[in-house]
């Protein structure tokens, strides 16, 4: 089973990623999760939400308090959040910024996998706006091999209709772009 913790704000769409994530999942034959954690519901609070998936049942109904992997859509966080609390050994992070992963892991002190990737710079050349949540499915694809691409397509199709291929092409960059060090 693989357990994803993702940090982001009120209004970056975690919810919908999770949300996206396990659909997709679901559909291409696996057993998924996705559901979010609320402190105060506001746009620019703090949201923390959380995907698992698996190749058999998934008995565990509590929050993922011992992530294999930890997703950043906003670099703003690091150090305002405990991002790597609970974290694995060997876990992994990715996170949405233009900085390098030697970067992030010092600001960290982490000596895990890291990997970054530009995802909103991304989602403004391939959908016209800032807003990351899909485009950081395509990092979490590439750096956990959970599942390929193609597994998304029909759950992005549904969930964004006419904008649909937007938020593909953005997925697809950013599981071409990301730079994973380990």
């Amino acid at each position: 089973m693989i357990e994803v913790r993702w940090h982001g704000r009120g209004g970056q769409g975690a919810v919908t990623s999770v949300e996206l994530l396990a659909v997709a999942a679901i559909a291409a034959g696996k057993y998924a999760q996705g559901f979010p954690s609320f402190g105060p519901e506001r746009r620019g609070a703090p949201v923390t939400a959380f995907t698992r998936i698996d190749d058999k049942k998934i008995n565990v109904r509590s929050g993922i308090y011992e992530p294999d992997v930890v997703l950043i859509l906003d670099a703003s966080l690091i150090g305002l959040v405990n991002v790597t609390d609970g974290l694995k050994p060997g876990g992994k992070i990715i996170v949405n910024t233009p900085k390098t992963p030697d970067e992030i892991r010092k600001n960290l002190n982490f000596s895990g996998t890291v990997a970054t990737v530009d995802g909103t710079g991304i989602a403004r050349k391939e959908m016209g706006v800032p807003i990351a949540n899909t485009t950081m499915i395509g990092a979490l694809l590439k750096v956990t091999g959970v599942m390929g691409l193609d597994a998304l397509k029909e759950s992005v199709e549904h969930r964004f209709g006419r904008i649909a291929q937007k938020n593909l092409n953005a997925m697809k960059r950013a599981y071409d772009e990301i730079k994973i060090s380990n």
